[in-house]
This record gives C-alpha cells, sequence and structure tokens, in this order.
C-alpha cells in the first residue's frame, strides 16, 4: 500500500510522526487508528489492519503518541488527557488534508481514547475498539510496585514490555479519575468491540462493560485465543476481516464514476502468512478472497490455489457468456452449470506441436431447460467465444515493475 511519512503538531506543540496509508485508487473514507499502551504505530496489528482497509479505498492515519515510537516530547509529561488531545489534532491534521476521519480504531488504552476522544470528533460514523478497558485506570496494574514511589516523588522509572518508562503523578491521577461510560453511553457512533476471552491483560469483563453501557448500534465479535497485542499473523488478519466486512454497514464507501474506458480496476495480492502460502486477494473496494495451496504442498488449504482461480475465471466466464446469448435469444436456459478440470498434459497429447508439456483445462457444462439439439449445439459453440477462453487460447503480455 503506498505510505506517507509525515508529522503533526501534538497538544503541546511537540511534532507527531504518523504513516498515512493509502488505498491505491480513490480515498473513499478515511480511519484513524489509536495504538496500545507505550506500543507504537508500527505494531504488526496496526499495520495488517490498515493494509487491508486500505484494499476497500479507506485510508488509515496511524500515529505515535506523544513522547513514544517516534514522536517528539516526553512520556513522563504525558496522559490519558493528552492522548486524547493528540487524537484530536491528528483528526484535525486529516480535516485540513479534506479527509476528516469516518471511523476511529483503538487498541487497547488506545481503544479507551477514541471512546472519549469521538465527542471531539463529529465526523466519526463508527468505532471500533481492541482489547480495550473499560477503565482507563485499568492499566495502573502495570506499574503497581512503583505506585508508592511515583505518589512520593512525582514519576517513577518502570519497565514496561521489557523497555523502560518513566510514569508521572499526573498520569497516575488523570486516568483515575477518567469517568469512560458516560462517554460510552453518549457515543454517537456505531460501536464495534473486539476482545479476546482470554486476554490476560485486559480481561473480557470489561468488554462487557463497555457494550452494556453503549446504545445500538453495536456489535461485539470474539477474538477467541488471541493474546492482548494480537500478534499472530491470523488473529490480526481475522480482527481486520471482521472490521472491513463491518464497517462498510456504517461508512459510506461509494467509488466515484469511472471514466470512459477506464480498465476494471486492481487486484490486489497481500501475503497473509509468510510462513506459508496464504494470500489474501482484494479486487476493488467490495471483493475479498482468500488464495492458498493444500496442506501437501506446504500451505494450510485455507483459500482456492491460484490455478483454481485461473480455473475459477474460465468456468465463470463460460456461463455469462453462455447466459447472454440465451437471454437475447430468449431460449429456455433454466440453468448453466460448468466444471472446470486443469492439469498438465505433454503438448503431443493435447493435439500441439513440441514435446514439453502445456496446461490443459477441461469443461463439462450441463445446461438445463427445455432446449432442443440445434439450441444446445449452439451454446456449446457460444462457450467458446468467451473472453477468458480466448485469453487462455491465445498469448497475454504481461509487465512488471518494481515498487520502491
Amino acid at each position: 500500500m503506498p505510505t506517507e511519512r509525515i508529522t503533526f503538531a501534538g497538544h503541546d506543540g511537540n511534532q507527531l510522526a504518523a504513516r498515512l496509508d493509502l488505498p491505491d485508487g480513490p480515498v473513499l473514507a478515511t480511519a484513524l487508528f489509536a495504538h496500545c499502551f507505550t506500543c507504537s504505530k508500527d505494531i504488526p496489528a496496526a499495520r495488517r489492519i490498515a493494509a487491508r482497509l486500505t484494499t476497500m479505498g479507506i485510508a488509515v492515519l496511524r500515529f505515535d503518541f506523544t513522547g513514544l515510537g517516534h514522536s517528539g516530547g516526553e512520556f513522563a509529561n504525558t496522559t490519558f488527557t493528552s492522548n486524547i488531545e493528540d487524537l484530536l489534532a491528528a483528526s484535525h491534521y486529516l480535516a485540513e488534508r479534506n479527509m476528516a476521519p469516518a471511523l476511529l480504531i483503538g487498541h487497547s488504552l488506545g481503544g479507551a481514547a477514541v471512546l472519549r476522544a469521538r465527542a471531539g470528533i463529529p465526523s466519526v460514523k463508527a468505532v471500533v475498539t481492541l482489547g480495550a478497558p473499560a477503565d482507563p485506570g485499568h492499566v495502573a496494574h502495570h506499574f503497581e510496585a512503583a505506585m508508592t514511589q511515583i505518589q512520593q516523588e512525582g514519576s517513577a522509572e518502570v519497565t514496561l514490555g521489557g523497555r523502560p518508562f518513566r510514569i508521572g503523578k499526573a498520569f497516575v491521577d488523570d486516568i483515575s479519575e477518567t469517568a469512560l461510560t458516560p462517554a460510552i453511553a453518549d457515543l454517537k457512533a456505531a460501536l464495534l468491540i473486539l476482545h479476546a476471552p482470554r486476554d490476560e491483560t485486559v480481561s473480557i469483563d470489561n468488554a462487557s462493560t463497555i457494550f452494556l453501557a453503549a446504545k445500538h448500534p453495536k456489535s461485539f465479535v470474539t477474538l477467541d485465543d488471541a493474546d492482548h497485542l494480537i500478534t499472530r499473523a491470523s488473529d490480526a488478519d481475522y480482527a481486520a476481516d471482521v472490521i472491513s466486512a463491518w464497517v462498510s454497514r456504517y461508512v459510506a464507501l461509494n467509488p466515484p464514476a469511472p471514466p470512459p474506458g477506464a480498465p476494471e480496476g486492481v487486484v490486489r495480492v497481500t501475503e497473509a502468512d509468510p510462513d506459508g502460502f496464504q494470500q489474501d486477494i482484494q479486487s476493488g473496494p467490495r471483493h475479498h478472497a482468500v488464495a492458498d495451496e493444500p496442506a501437501s504442498y506446504g500451505g494450510t488449504d485455507r483459500g482456492m490455489s491460484p490455478y483454481g482461480f485461473v480455473s475459477s475465471g474460465l468456468g465463470a466466464c463460460t456461463s455469462m457468456t453462455i447466459r447472454m446469448y440465451a437471454r437475447r435469444k430468449k431460449w429456455p436456459l433454466t440453468s448453466v452449470t460448468v466444471d472446470v478440470c486443469h492439469d498438465k498434459v505433454h503438448a503431443q497429447d493435447a493435439g500441439l506441436a513440441g514435446d514439453g508439456k502445456v496446461d490443459q483445462f477441461r469443461r463439462k457444462i450441463c445446461l438445463e431447460g427445455p432446449l432442443d439439439h440445434e439450441q444446445r449445439a449452439r451454446l456449446l459453440e457460444i462457450a467458446d467465444k468467451c473472453p477468458v477462453h480466448r485469453t487462455l487460447e491465445g498469448s497475454a503480455r504481461i509487465t512488471t515493475e518494481l515498487l520502491t
């Protein structure tokens, strides 16, 4: 996905580092992503969700909160309220580019932040939380052992996720005084809650509290045995698929009319499993599929093989072509079924010159309805005129370029 590396001023004027992930085609909507406590914009779950949404035409802005990642400022001087102000600053930046966010996504404490920030971003139509606490004070258990020092000395250095962070008293006081329930009840946006029942960092009870506090429309989807950071690629892909399917109900994704003569569009294939062969396929803003290989070839068999997709294209085009002709002739064709098999055969067996092997596609066509013999024979001839058939029998030219 095309990505812009940008900066914008945060709540205290420090520059916040961000990535604006863009679709290949027109931007149909914009999402704003808030990362988890002490994480960054580049956490794998955020990257995968952003990649999936861009295939739908949704741009995604993900940024590092003040004092984290590549953003300026001191983390010790931040609070939960300052995180919300950073989110508002991000929304203002997007609005200035005529990309005001329609969707907010928050992970963990970022989920609590987007629930609170929604009131200040009127363009938002939908909100998604992943493993979010119902009370911002929940994060205090991460540094409970240092609480006495924080209260007495004003701050303390703690280790979170193997990295040192300085937690200030202002942060502790802010999360303890922040009530999230009123903001949830007055969300005025569709809400999707994603949470794992076995989440050991933020328990599933938090999802129940958020759900009960929210008004409809609201939805809850379990992430099963995913961990809190959604580190497994399969869990992040599942979350991304759920969000992408859900959001289209609440955020208008109306692509502009293509100019006359414009190509059909771009099919984007994104690797979903670097250890196997699973691929995420998106054709335009609305159509999604998964490609894979059988387990016997090292895949996980979660989708059709690449040749399965080629065979599907031939079968679908054949059926459409037959139906179009019969409809024009007003013939009594009630149903069409096309079975396609693919294999490699010797060229001589296929009636071609040469000693090598060629691809052979075998079609078996079933035509139902009170058709006479001549009609059936004519429709069989028409099957060979389908565009995909002609492409496979003809010569195609493929050009390739490397994107940097």
